[in-house]
């Protein structure tokens, strides 16, 4: 395929186009600067612009973008750059799929767990109600912005879990473990849905090349697992200690709303329409997972 990639500097991105690449498929990249490569092509999403002879000559498109949520402290501005960042660029795309006169045969755009909020107790599916808070305002009205393409394309929701990967959330964890300050984070029973960066991959291609799937989509490994074992397979991976706790007062008053919607939140989210269209993960076990992360960064 011909595939057309924006967001492709991150670390999902940039894993994501390695691989199609190596499996032999078209790859090109939006950047927002003047192209440095054969394969590059400039879009200007605050002035409106994007190649329509790009959109028109692509089988698949693929949306990664947006300011990223581990930036801290979430100031007013800040939520304005992360809520814009997604639906002004998604909005952009789906008005230019929409008005193509060979629109791309399905476009993958980016989205999260975050949309199902605070849900203690709960076993959410692709189906299940959005919830509330910051974070799931965001998503939904990121989802909501593919709306003009959706007669036009098949589209894709990846809503993503935490991804286990040399970068990205799992850095900063990684960073205060190896300091020897690996910690319990609130109660630590909250359930983190997480997947390997391998895996969050493979789940990419699998759904750009799927005939059937389309909307919301949960990327997320199968096991159910607690913020508690993720900080501890940290630390057992690096085989340092896993002491300390980091008290949801705290965490609150130094981080407010990013506490709740990135720490606090409990969410046991399962990958049903994914397993159910015959992905296999190569990732099943959170401390295999972990360690696939850190021997590539």
């Amino acid at each position: 395929m011909q595939i057309l990639v924006a967001g492709a500097s991150g670390m999902i991105g940039a894993r994501l186009v390695a691989r199609l690449r190596a499996e032999g498929h078209d790859v090109r990249t939006l950047v927002r600067r003047e192209p440095r490569a054969a394969d590059e092509r400039r879009w200007d999403p605050d002035a409106g612009h994007v190649p329509d002879d790009e959109i028109a000559a692509c089988d698949a498109l693929v949306n990664l973008g947006g300011a990223p949520l581990a930036q801290l402290p979430w100031t007013d501005a800040r939520r304005t750059a992360i809520l814009e960042s997604r639906v002004l660029t998604t909005t952009l795309l789906a008005d230019a799929v929409a008005e193509s006169p060979s629109p791309p045969t399905v476009w993958l755009n980016a989205s999260a767990v975050g949309i199902y909020g605070d849900r203690p107790g709960e076993r959410l599916v692709e189906d299940s109600p959005r919830g509330a808070g910051f974070l799931a305002d965001v998503v939904d009205a990121w989802e909501a912005a593919t709306a003009g393409a959706a007669g036009t394309t098949r589209v894709v929701l990846a809503r993503t879990g935490l991804v286990l990967g040399p970068g990205g959330a799992l850095a900063p964890l990684r960073l205060a473990t190896r300091l020897g300050a690996g910690a319990r984070i609130g109660g630590g029973q909250q359930r983190w849905p997480w997947i390997s960066l391998d895996d969050e991959v493979g789940a990419m291609i699998h759904l750009l090349t799927s005939s059937t799937l389309a909307g919301p989509v949960n990327l997320v490994a199968p096991a159910t697992s607690t913020s508690e074992d993720v900080t501890r397979a940290v630390a057992r991976v690096l085989h340092r200690p896993h002491l300390l706790v980091l008290p949801r007062p705290v965490l609150r008053l130094a981080l407010r709303d990013a506490a709740d919607d990135l720490l606090l939140a409990d969410q046991d989210v399962a990958p049903d329409r994914l397993l159910a269209d015959g992905f296999v993960p190569t990732h099943r076990d959170l401390d295999r997972a972990v360690m696939a992360a850190f021997a590539r960064g």
